[in-house]
């Protein structure tokens, strides 16, 4: 089923955090290594993307939790299945495998649940994380110039991914927590040009940016109305923020971008701001609460949540906006 028919009679709700449901089986190095990598010569405890190959039930169960809790659309445990960013653990021949395995696990999910219930169908986004190098910032500050990939590079990790994700049976693709915009037209690029080099038909985009603090900008400088116009020739299916902020601090910029947009704005904040220890205490009613203010004022059209959201919150946050209305795409007349 087309999601945009969906869009147009409510609002959709998107999962939790991945990483944080990971946290709770406190897996062991033993775990994440499985048999398959037993011998492998360096730690890969925290490699949550090797999950998908070699504890792929407790990564199906985080995603049956998810969809139970009344989310539609839920994402692939491909957050860092990148050539690039698996070069930290030196698992860059397996990303590809990762891309498909975890496609394929998340669409067993979604597919059990609409057949459930076909009247509320289940989606599969494709995450598409922002890779752990930037093509906009030198991580030499004795060297301004200097770039630690090129934009080739990133686009031909991506597009690998891309084609794993497709080809594990994804029905959207998130290009999401992006903190430079360059690595997001790296990743819109190679979504062009798997569809244009396998003459496939094209999957929905879904771009979700991350301003990184008060200052309302993305870490690469952008205000968010510039982030928006340097993505926007993607013609994606939406846009919108996730992650660093909490979302009482996010509520001004969701008001902003629903008020440039003109495809259909999405939200997942974190649970609060992280604690002294790294945690979010944000509780499941708080974040529900912010996040039905949006849905009542008409900024928003995909809910969810960001890191340190659960099962729980995404609950409640169904809960809180099933009664509103999604928020109708505007008529922006052009300036010029």
């Amino acid at each position: 089923m087309d999601i945009r028919n969906e869009l147009k009679k409510r609002i959709l709700i998107i999962d939790g955090a991945m990483g944080t449901m990971i946290q709770r089986y406190k897996l062991t190095e033993e775990d994440y290594r499985g048999e398959r990598f037993k011998n492998w010569p360096s730690d890969i405890k925290g490699n949550n993307e090797i999950l998908s190959l070699t504890q792929p039930q407790i990564i199906g169960a985080i995603h049956r939790e998810y969809l139970e809790a009344g989310a539609d659309i839920i994402e692939t445990n491909t957050f860092s299945a990148t050539v690039i960013a698996q070069g930290e653990y030196g698992m860059q021949e397996f990303a590809y495998e990762q891309n498909v395995a975890s496609a394929r696990i998340a669409r067993e999910a979604t597919d059990e649940y609409t057949a459930k219930d076909p009247s509320k169908p289940r989606y599969v986004a494709g995450a598409i994380g922002p890779l752990n190098k930037t093509l906009s910032l030198s991580p030499d500050v004795n060297n301004p110039g200097y770039r630690a990939l090129t934009f080739d590079e990133a686009m031909n990790g991506y597009y690998d991914q891309v084609k794993g994700l497709v080809e594990g049976g994804v029905h959207l693709l998130l290009i999401e927590t992006i903190f430079d915009t360059l690595n997001s037209k790296a990743a819109i690029f190679a979504i062009k040009k798997f569809f244009h080099d396998t003459k496939l038909p094209e999957l929905p985009i879904m771009i979700s940016g991350t301003i990184t603090d008060a200052s309302g900008r993305t870490l690469s400088g952008q205000t968010l109305e510039a982030f928006y116009t340097s993505v926007m020739h993607a013609r994606p299916l939406s846009i919108g923020l996730n992650c660093a902020l909490g979302a009482n601090d996010m509520r001004a910029h969701i008001e902003e971008l629903s008020q440039i947009a003109a495809c259909y704005t999405s939200a997942y904040p974190n649970a609060g701001l992280p604690n002294a220890m790294g945690e979010y205490d944000e509780q499941p009613e708080q974040t529900a609460h912010f996040i039905e203010e949006w849905a009542q004022q008409g900024f928003v059209n995909i809910v969810g949540g960001c890191c340190g959201t659960t099962p729980d919150h995404i609950r409640h946050i169904a809960e809180h906006v099933k009664s509103f209305k999604p928020r109708e795409l505007p008529v922006l007349e052009p300036s010029l």
